[in-house]
Formats: structure tokens, sequence, C-alpha cells
């Protein structure tokens, strides 16, 4: 429906107390015309000027009043055509735009426990890059003064740098892999050079009890390349005979072999091979896996695993989300020996 201009003025003004700013005025009293149905979601509100016009505000004191509502999810702006109600939810306090690889169980994992851990009136919106830079950059451009909040897992690319400096650096935060940004900006991120090399470190005497130690990684993926040079050291140092290899072929599992992969599904298709050969996970030959769940902790009695905590990673994301307290942290990764090593 067309808004009535005067009625939706009328109501800015009314608001208006000596304690209440401005900008607030302009909120509260977009957010009051909402409740009283004078403006429905798709109704286009008047323009900066005719705002100026009617009220006697200041420019800037009127487009930051629309950037809070666009912000919080209630008003959107589109170019050249103005500014529009998205949504009649006008409790909510916050819009959250995150940026993740793929949902994976461990991105589940931080995204179940980065949502409960907002709590209410806050909206998260949640893009997948699937490792495409093309994806990552359309994805950035496209989100970019849409949101309040941004928490995005990033791709280390070309311009990555100058694609994510162009976000508020007070209003984002890196998470999972580390790139290198001015250092305004926060993260919560993986270490997976060092970190790798120690768990295979740990596991040294379990590798050494089987002939080959073979490690199934995919070049131009997603999987961190530190954690291929730390295996490449680790057979080195310890005299063990490292195979590289793309990726698992089905039925090809045998014995007096470790097993090393980072991906979930090739876990899963080597788990089936292993049960048909009837082959006696841990003493027969070893699995080693990266990123924890509950599924490794339970299956074939647990499979060992190094990952950091993913649980912790979304809570930490969540507190400067409400916060806004600057954070710039490596997570530690941990060890979980089981049966299958």
């Amino acid at each position: 429906m067309g808004i009535d201009k005067n009625d939706l003025f009328n109501e800015i003004i009314k608001i208006g107390t000596a304690n209440r700013s401005k900008k607030d005025q302009i909120v509260d009293g977009i957010t009051s015309a909402i409740e009283l149905r004078m403006l429905e979601v798709g109704d286009k509100l008047p323009s900066v000027n005719e705002m100026i016009k009617a009220l006697g505000f200041a420019r800037q004191t009127i487009v930051n009043s629309y950037q809070e509502l666009i912000e919080r999810g209630i008003v959107e702006s589109t170019n050249r055509l103005g500014y529009f109600i998205a949504q009649d939810e006008v409790r909510q306090k916050l819009k959250v735009c995150l940026v993740l690889y793929a949902f994976d169980t461990f991105q589940e994992t931080f995204y179940e426990c980065f949502r409960k851990s907002l709590g209410p009136g806050i909206q998260v919106d949640v893009f997948f890059h699937h490792n495409n830079y093309r994806v990552f950059q359309n994805t950035i451009q496209d989100v970019k003064s849409k949101y309040g909040m941004y928490v995005i897992a990033p791709i280390a690319g070309p311009n990555t740098r100058e694609l994510l400096e162009e976000l508020p650096s007070q209003k984002t935060l890196i998470v999972d892999r580390y790139v290198e940004l001015d250092a305004s900006y926060s993260y919560i991120a993986q270490e997976f050079r060092k970190s790798s090399y120690e768990a295979f470190s740990a596991l040294a005497d379990e590798i050494k009890k089987f002939d080959e130690f073979v490690f199934f990684f995919k070049y131009n993926s997603a999987e961190p390349s530190e954690v291929l040079d730390s295996f490449r050291q680790f057979v080195s140092d310890y005299n063990i005979k490292g195979v590289i290899r793309g990726e698992y072929e089905k039925d090809s599992i045998e014995p007096n072999k470790v097993y090393f992969t980072i991906h979930n599904l090739e876990l899963w298709e080597m788990l089936k091979d292993i049960k048909v050969k009837n082959l006696k996970l841990g003493k027969e030959l070893g699995i080693l896996s990266h990123n924890d769940d509950s599924v490794k902790e339970i299956i074939f009695n647990g499979i060992t695993t190094f990952s950091i905590d993913f649980a912790e990673m979304g809570r930490l994301a969540a507190a400067y989300v409400l916060d806004r307290k600057p954070i710039q942290h490596i997570m530690p990764s941990k060890l979980f020996k089981r049966n299958s090593l």
C-alpha cells in the first residue's frame, strides 16, 4: 500500500522528547509506525531529502537513522530506488551476516553455539561460498552496507584483503581461517602448521607400528596447505614412509597403513570398506581424522582426531557480536587419542 507521509512525519515528531536524540526519534517513530500498521512490508519510506524538508533534521542524522534500521533488518536499501520496509519485527536488535565454507558437521557445531549464544532479537543470515573465490567475492560485495555485523570465514585470494577491508573493522569478525588485514580487525582463527605437526609427533609411536602413513590431500581445495607442509616435515623428521594421494578410492583400503583425511566423506567411505573387509581398526590399520565431532567419538569405538573446539569458537564469536570488544585469538588445537590409532 502507499503510505501517508504526513502521518509518518507526525508520528516521528510526536515521539520526540528532550531525552531522545534526533536519530533515535526517527528510528522509534518508524518502528512505532510499523507497530501501528501505518507502514507495512514493502512500503517505501520518504527519501532523505523529504525527511530533511519535513523534519528540519541534518542529512547525516537521517542517513544514520536509516542505516541503523538497515542493520537491524527492518529496512532495506535498493540502489537508486530508495528505502523500503523489509520486515515488521521491530523488536529485532541486529542483523548479522555469517559467511561460511559449507555446512559440514563441525561448522554446524560452530553455528549452533553461535546462534544460541546470541540469544533472541538478533537475525542471522547465513551464506556459503564453498571455497569458490568468485562466490566469496560476489557475496561480500552484495552484503556490504546491509548488515550491522559481519562474521566471515574467508578464502585467501589475490584481492581478499582489499575485499574484506571494505567492511567496517568495528563491525567485522574473521573466523576459522586467518588472513592478514589491518590491525584494527578482529579474528578468531585456527593455526594449522604447528598444531598438525604436534599432533603427528604425539602419535609417532603409533604411526611407526605400520608400514605407511597415507595422507589424502586435495590440491586447490579448502584444505589448508600448512597441514600438508607439516605432514612432509613430520615423515622426514621421523623417518616414516609418507604417501600423499589426491583422494580415497573406494575398496582401496589396505592393512598395515595409517590413513589420514580431512574430509568426512572420505572417512565414512574408508570405514565402510574396513567393515566390508572385516579389518580390525587400530590393530591391522590406523585412521587419523581432522576436526572432531560427537560422531567420531562414538563410531568404531572412537576415531582419533585433532581439532579446535568449534563450539567455543561459536561462543567467542557471539560474544564479539554482542559486546564489540576487539579480539585477536588463535584457537588451541587438541589431540583426541581413540581406538582407531
